[in-house]
């Protein structure tokens, strides 16, 4: 039993991203999840934290010959990262009993202040087969196990809490890392003899998506059947009449509910104009998406600064040609890999771009490829493109553009050198995050919630390029010299669409007259260029997104950063 303390923070996600070698994460959700349990432990923030443990990961992905992506299930042992604990909970789902059992892993921070996080699972012995593999993969898109998963989560997770030593008097906040932590707050409104406002006063939801889809809706006849007395006969009030909306559910049943970016506040307000949305934009954990080059750069000129990310903002007192060598450092690196793996000759004196997200139709992956003949005219020797992403098991036109990319690769090999490297994740992040010059974000405005993949960029002097959408209109109004946009300023209505030939004309005109040149020409310029995107290190961290939550959401106050960094 762990030892019961007081105004514990309890931080509720279906993924959490902390290890490649712990592949219980998809993306941006789960990293970001990962990050900010990082930061809660290298400020010695009272937290405990509750996932699944999907046994087969998300997946591995792999390209067959025809370049088609083939999901593989991912290989690996939970003995080998994870504690077993012999502490059981039951819950009734479709009107069978189903065990679960918890695995636990002591996330440390650089003040070795300890975060535990526990991953729930149904491989337990005495669940029928069916139920031991309703933990199977990440994002099930069967309704069924959707369900499930999400009263495992929720549900199971109080219940695992209380049998871990945890009672309700030690907790002061849930934290619901999107809606399908939402019934949580059903077992909650149990244990607080149906008293909403109490529920309410422990509860926070932050959403993360403005797209309808990454919203989980189910019917209630289904919802039903799965949940049986675990659905309350007041469902419809505490929800919608309509449907179980988890989203809606976690809205209603909590007293703090934030979105991921200031613009994203403004999108959410309009799809939820029934609740108040408040903002906390998102940040990075500093220590872990620095390249080992660029930590040691920062901890000779900037020491303190991975417990203390404002320090960041200091860059321009580090000569110059040492913040050269530590890109060049990370960049020799990528391309060493990048031309070990595949058929292409990239070098270290062309300007390469980075493009690595989950692939998907409004990321628009493929935008600097609107006009071919025109990137070739203008990259002809000049530029190196290198992408990366996943593409969800069931987004075929996602696939698409995978095979698209590929298939320009093939059209631009004497022109401009294309890689796709398979099966990203956080370690393939890092590695192409930091070497590359510069970073591409290319979404459809206002699609984007947030975007930390550009934040990862700028701790390693990495510039970005994108669309102003999601945290790049704070990163560039706060600091325009810190990379360029594309399609120019956002219009006034935030919900109307970018047009992408007017977006891909700007592209093409930047690049062509703006950072080829000035990459080219002077190198003096393009370093003070990565000073200022440095710069935006020290705000857009998962340290000063953490400490925003602990005052704003949770009603805790945090001591100022100290210590000199590990």
């Amino acid at each position: 039993m762990e030892e019961q303390k007081k105004d514990i923070i309890a931080y509720f996600s279906m993924e959490i991203g902390f290890d490649s070698t712990i592949p219980t994460y998809s993306g941006g959700l789960g990293v970001l999840a990962g990050d900010t349990l990082k930061s809660c432990a290298d400020m010695s923030i009272p937290t405990v934290a509750i996932t699944l443990l999907h046994r087969h990961g998300y997946f591995d992905q792999k390209l067959d010959s025809a370049n088609y992506q083939v999901e593989l299930p991912v290989a690996w042992d939970p003995l080998t990262k994870l504690e077993p604990l012999d502490i059981e909970v039951e819950l009734i789902i479709d009107s069978k009993p189903v065990k679960i059992r918890a695995w636990k892993y002591d996330l440390k921070g650089q003040t070795n202040f300890s975060v535990p996080i526990y991953f729930l699972d149904t491989w337990v012995e005495g669940n029928s087969l069916f139920n031991k593999m309703i933990n199977k993969k990440l994002y099930d898109s069967n309704p069924q196990f959707r369900i499930s998963q999400e009263m495992i989560l929720g549900i199971g997770g109080i219940k695992m809490l209380r049998a871990l030593g945890y009672p309700k008097e030690s907790i002061k906040k849930y934290h619901m890392n999107e809606g399908h932590a939402c019934f949580l707050t059903l077992e909650l409104l149990k244990e607080y003899n149906n008293d909403i406002n109490a529920v309410k006063e422990h509860c926070v939801i932050t959403t993360h998506t403005p797209i309808p889809a990454g919203h989980d809706v189910f019917d209630y006849g289904t919802a039903g059947k799965i949940m049986g007395s675990a659905l309350p006969s007041n469902i419809g009030e505490l929800s919608t009449r309509e449907n179980l909306h988890t989203t809606i559910l976690a809205l209603n049943l909590s007293n703090y509910a934030n979105s991921v970016s200031k613009k994203h506040q403004q999108v959410t307000q309009r799809m939820f104009p029934n609740y108040k949305i408040n903002n906390v934009t998102n940040g990075v954990h500093s220590l872990t998406w620095a390249s080992e080059s660029f930590r040691e750069l920062y901890n000779k000129h900037l020491p303190g600064w991975s417990l203390n990310p404002e320090l960041l903002k200091n860059i321009f007192t580090v000569p110059k040609d040492k913040l050269w060598e530590a890109h060049m450092e990370a960049k020799s690196y990528l391309l060493e890999v990048v031309n070990g793996y595949h058929e292409v000759n990239m070098r270290e004196d062309i300007l390469t771009i980075g493009y690595a997200r989950r692939i998907t139709g409004y990321k628009r992956a493929t935008l600097i490829f609107n006009d071919l003949l025109r990137l070739a005219q203008i990259g002809n020797g000049k530029i190196q493109l290198v992408f990366a992403g996943k593409a969800h098991p069931d987004d075929q036109p996602g696939k698409n553009i995978i095979r698209e990319i590929i298939r320009d690769q093939e059209l631009f090999r004497n022109r401009v050198q294309i890689a796709y490297l398979q099966n990203y994740n956080m370690d393939l992040a890092r590695l192409i995050i930091s070497g590359v010059d510069v970073w591409l974000n290319t979404p459809i405005r206002p699609r984007e919630a947030s975007g930390t993949s550009g934040m990862k960029a700028v701790l390693n002097g990495v510039p970005n390029f994108s669309v102003l959408d999601g945290w790049w209109i704070e990163g560039y109004q706060m600091d325009p010299l810190s990379g360029w946009t594309i399609g120019g300023e956002p219009k006034e209505d935030y919900m109307v669409e970018t047009d992408p030939a007017i977006d891909a004309n700007d592209l093409y005109n930047k690049l062509e007259n703006e950072i080829l040149p000035l990459y080219y020409n002077d190198q003096n310029g393009w370093i003070e260029r990565m000073q200022h995107a440095i710069t935006l290190g020290a705000y857009f961290n998962t340290n000063r997104m953490v400490k925003e939550y602990a005052e704003n959401a949770w009603g805790i106050k945090i001591p100022e950063p100290n210590g000199i960094a590990v």
